[in-house]
């Protein structure tokens, strides 16, 4: 029987009022940006259709790629934690943090505290890090990583760090040696046309992809539609992305959607096939698109 992984990212959850205090430096922007513009496109009641859609599918797991919260508020996180509980218990959900939920400095292990349990991975053999994690269910490998690290104002780039490449390097070679159908889960996409929203160090990554392979790479960050192929030691891995959970579409921005994929042994090989559901062109949720990856 088919696993199902559920993918979605970017939920971008209701921002609560902020104190005055609390608005310096990168967070003034941000609730500038807010109160003009993303409360409009970022929508909690298109976040619960979503959410209801996809667990009428009954996944047997769910990936959510980062950014449940805006400005890493103090207050932000346990709302997060509390929708994250909605989605499921912490063994049939994992979580990896983006740029907005390590927004500043002062609560950029805040998303780590209170999620812990949504990324806490079986026994790796490499101390107690937090990331990579590893989680085996069912026929799938799930592989966390963060890039979630505060910026300066107008910047959102990603950044994974050698000491997580190198904990990254010997998992890989580990499950490298494993039988599973391994998915790299990471918030931002390994290749981007946006200078202050790449993966800084996107390039070292792809060399341990390259040596160790993985099966499928799902990342969030852009809030579109994207599939991009990159080498691996026995051909191209697929790297999916998918809009913001919670948007309206606006501009090039697409409405909310996200990825089933169903995983199977297939002989010698592995099947994948993926479906897109979400929000067309009217208010209705609907399958946008399906592919055999």
């Amino acid at each position: 029987m088919a696993f199902t992984l559920a993918h979605l990212s970017d939920p971008h959850l209701p921002l609560p009022v902020p104190r005055w205090r609390e608005l310096a430096g990168k967070r003034a922007l941000g609730y500038l940006n807010w109160t003009r513009n993303r409360h409009r496109t970022q929508r909690r009641e298109v976040l619960d259709a979503l959410v209801a859609d996809m667990q009428a599918h009954r996944p047997d797991h769910v990936a959510v790629t980062g950014d449940l919260i805006n400005m890493a508020l103090p207050a932000e996180f346990v709302p997060a934690r509390e929708w994250l509980e909605t989605l499921g218990a912490s063994s049939k959900v994992s979580v990896v943090p983006g740029n907005h939920d390590a927004y500043v400095r002062a609560t950029r292990n805040h998303g780590t505290e209170n999620w812990r349990d949504y990324h806490s991975g079986d026994s790796t053999g490499i101390g107690d890090a937090a990331f990579p994690f590893v989680r085996r269910r069912g026929p799938v490998t799930l592989i966390g990583v963060s890039s979630a690290v505060p910026t300066p104002p107008l910047m959102a780039t990603g950044w994974l760090g050698q000491a997580q490449r190198d904990a990254l390097d010997h998992v890989l070679a580990q499950l490298s040696t494993e039988p599973g159908f391994r998915v790299l889960l990471i918030h931002h996409p390994l290749r981007s046309a946006a200078r202050h929203k790449r993966l800084t160090d996107a390039d070292a990554l792809l060399t341990l992809l390259r040596r160790h392979g993985v099966e499928l790479v799902l990342h969030g960050h852009d809030h579109v539609h994207s599939t991009m192929w990159f080498d691996g030691p026995r051909g191209k891995i697929p790297a999916i992305g998918v809009p913001s959970a919670s948007a309206v579409a606006h501009g090039h921005i697409p409405a909310a959607a996200y990825n089933l994929f169903s995983i199977e042994r297939d002989g010698e090989q592995w099947r994948c096939e993926q479906t897109v559901r979400g929000f067309g062109e009217g208010e209705e949720i609907r399958e946008l698109r399906r592919a055999t990856l």
